[in-house]
């Protein structure tokens, strides 16, 4: 890469340029530099700094011609006008210039129809070995011909000093000029600012092509037989979906087109806390020389201790996908057969597995319900319901309902069957009943994968009314219709009318007369 690129993007006097380095000379970079730690199985581990997770009230759009007339502007998606980015973008080219920098080429998305060529530009190594972890990376010769349709400056140690004149949320900005194909970050080290803020793009392009993206991991079994697991974070999407029995295609973000799905991504983004190798081999394996670890806390002799959340329960780990064993070579698959929605509910209302109609899948898919306990998040200490449109609300630039439609559209075409699948609580509420156990979950998920789930018998709950088999395997049958797991069968029913309340406050939203997704008819009704 020649420094009259970096000039045409406004950085001058660029001292040295790192361009597509490999995993060694990165690492190398991190350790000379100061870093990172390395650990015992040779992966290297970084802090993040104050940020330990996303800032989504500080991700702003720059409010354009045609882009701002397809953006649902609101809380997720907020405008920003064209004088104040240009304002931030000096801010970010003073903080580059001058400077040693990493640049780093890569695409999103597997599908040739579909993916798009990205250049990230940053001045910390561990940030360049984050995003080669996580996207696609070109081969040899592609990287010849590489012309990026999208940059990301990245500045992170600048910050806005002018944010209460600008009238934004903090010192901290993450920023997306669709127009020009640029977006730029600062104030935050978080490395998944990088991916999920491309995530939020192919949320924006792919769409408006007619192709359906998803916030959602996926895998394929021997037979061919595509599975999606959509979910929020802490509801398993990436541990169940790492399946030794079936090929990983993805863990996080995917594209559904005419030719079946395709992974957005090259890498896998895990959580780490609680780790443990005997539950999660996978994972837990992937982690050596080229995975990076995030916030972890290690000992003097390089030993992580997976059990420590002293520094955020949002400790991670990237690797490249090539680290799981089992994986998707070609990161696509064709049509799924099966699509599971995970909510981890820790009211313990939710069955362990229910059999969705068409109406419900599109009611769960627009509500994206999971709860929020104590640990996920700084504050904390009851269950908190928490909705995400599609699984996914803080990266969806559109409007839900267009994600819906096309969602709905395939699951008809290709005649999918859905499922929601509870990995939360059962025989009470957080901190009276218990954690779903992995091995009754996976039981779940392997009865939908191979369609000995449509052997069973099947009941309605009350007020959800919701598909559940009466056995399934070896599965103790009291779990599977949640009421049953309770002892007080009183206060289950006044758990479950309150997340039913709940639903049914968050869905007010879809409930427009004539229209097409009106689907509350699908969701839960209190009996008087």
């Amino acid at each position: 890469m020649n420094l009259t690129e970096l000039e045409d993007i406004g950085l001058k006097n660029v001292k040295k340029v790192y361009h597509n380095l490999d995993y060694d000379e990165l690492i190398r970079h991190e350790i000379e530099n100061k870093e990172c730690v390395l650990t015992t199985n040779g992966a290297t581990a970084v802090d993040t700094g104050v940020f330990t997770g996303r800032s989504p009230k500080d991700k702003y759009f720059v409010d354009r011609d045609p882009s701002n007339k397809y953006i649902a502007w609101g809380d997720v998606n907020q405008k920003i006008s064209e004088k104040i980015f240009n304002e931030l973008l000096v801010v970010a080219r003073e903080q580059l210039s001058g400077k040693d920098l990493y640049i780093t080429d890569v695409y999103s998305g597997a599908s040739v129809d579909s993916k798009r060529s990205i250049r990230f530009v940053t001045e910390i190594a561990w940030q360049a070995h984050f995003v080669k972890n996580m996207f696609i990376r070109p081969t040899e010769t592609e990287l010849k011909g590489f012309k990026p349709q999208f940059t990301v400056l990245n500045a992170c140690k600048a910050v806005n000093d002018k944010w209460k004149e600008h009238g934004l949320n903090s010192e901290v900005f993450i920023l997306f000029d669709i127009e020009n194909n640029l977006s730029i970050i600062g104030g935050t080290w978080y490395g998944g600012e990088l991916k999920k803020g491309i995530f939020s793009m192919m949320n924006y392009w792919l769409p408006l092509e007619g192709k359906l993206s998803m916030h959602c991991s996926a895998n394929v079994g021997k037979r061919g037989d595509t599975a999606l697991f959509f979910g929020l974070s802490g509801t398993g999407k990436t541990t169940l979906s790492t399946d030794p029995h079936r090929k990983l295609i993805g863990d996080d973000e995917h594209g559904w087109d005419d030719n079946g799905v395709f992974n957005f991504e090259g890498g896998c983004y895990a959580k780490v806390i609680n780790l443990n190798g005997n539950n999660e081999p996978e994972i837990f394996n992937a982690i050596k020389s080229g995975a990076l670890l995030e916030n972890v806390v290690i000992d003097d002799d390089g030993v992580v201790d997976y059990n420590d959340g002293s520094k955020t329960e949002n400790t991670r780990v990237s690797y490249p996908i090539e680290h799981i064993k089992n994986h998707e070579i070609s990161l696509s698959a064709g049509h799924p057969e099966n699509i599971i929605f995970l909510s981890a509910d820790a009211f313990g209302v939710l069955p362990p597995v229910s059999k969705l109609s068409r109406e419900q899948a599109m009611y769960y898919f627009l509500s994206g319900y999971t709860a929020k306990v104590a640990g996920t998040e700084r504050g904390i200490t009851e269950p908190v319901a928490t909705f995400s449109a599609c699984f996914g609300e803080a990266f969806l630039p559109l409007h839900p309902t267009v994600y819906a439609k096309l969602l709905g559209d395939k699951i008809d075409k290709h005649n999918v069957n859905v499922y929601l699948v509870n990995t939360g609580w059962t025989g009470g509420a957080y901190g009276v009943g218990a954690r779903m156990s992995i091995k009754d979950t996976r039981a779940c998920i392997n009865a939908i994968l191979d369609g000995s789930i449509k052997e069973s018998e099947f009941d309605n709950t009350k007020v959800f009314n919701l598909q559940v088999p009466k056995t399934l395997g070896n599965i103790n049958p009291e779990i599977l219709n949640p009421r049953n797991a309770w002892s007080d069968k009183e206060a289950f029913d006044k758990k479950r009318d309150m997340l039913a309340n709940m639903f049914n406050a968050n869905f007010k939203k879809y409930q427009i007369a004539n229209s097409e997704f009106d689907y509350s008819a699908a969701g839960p009704k209190i009996e008087s």
